[in-house]
């Protein structure tokens, strides 16, 4: 019998780096593999609010005794805040206006803003005219 392959699973890799070089990088150089609006939001600084909730980051990735076991909530208000690849694996809770949005960090948000992932807004989806409003743009003729 012929023997059955393992699947193998794509690593991730970020402009040509792995997970594990992309977490050695020190701020400048991973500014320079990022596009132009993280590396620019780098480049200015970030504010100690989005470094405070960093910290707190690393403090619950710590924390976590058991392998697979998950790290307690970081909520933030924080929605501009950019994803570094230390943040990965960690779940952070994005304020957006009325609640919580829990997330997990993967490797794929690297480079994208906290704000994403947490939408505003309600998406609309527009009934048929006349119906549930008093004054109507379409005429319904009467029985």
């Amino acid at each position: 019998m012929a023997e059955v392959k393992k699947r193998t699973f794509k690593k991730f890799t970020y402009g040509g780096i792995t997970l594990e070089s992309l977490l050695d990088l020190k701020e400048d150089q991973l500014s320079k593999i990022l596009r132009s609006n993280a590396r620019r939001k780098i480049r200015r600084q970030t504010p100690i609010k989005h470094l405070n909730v960093i910290k707190k980051c690393r403090k619950t990735k710590a924390a976590v005794t058991e392998v697979g076991e998950k790290p307690k909530t970081v909520k933030t208000h924080c929605r501009t805040m950019l994803i570094v690849p230390e943040m990965i694996g960690s779940v952070i809770a994005v304020y957006n206006g009325k609640q919580y949005n829990q997330l997990e960090v993967k490797p794929e948000m690297v480079g994208h803003m906290t704000g994403e992932f947490s939408l505003s807004y309600k998406t609309v989806s527009h009934g048929r005219p006349g119906i549930g409003a008093t004054h109507s743009s379409r005429f319904i003729p009467l029985k």
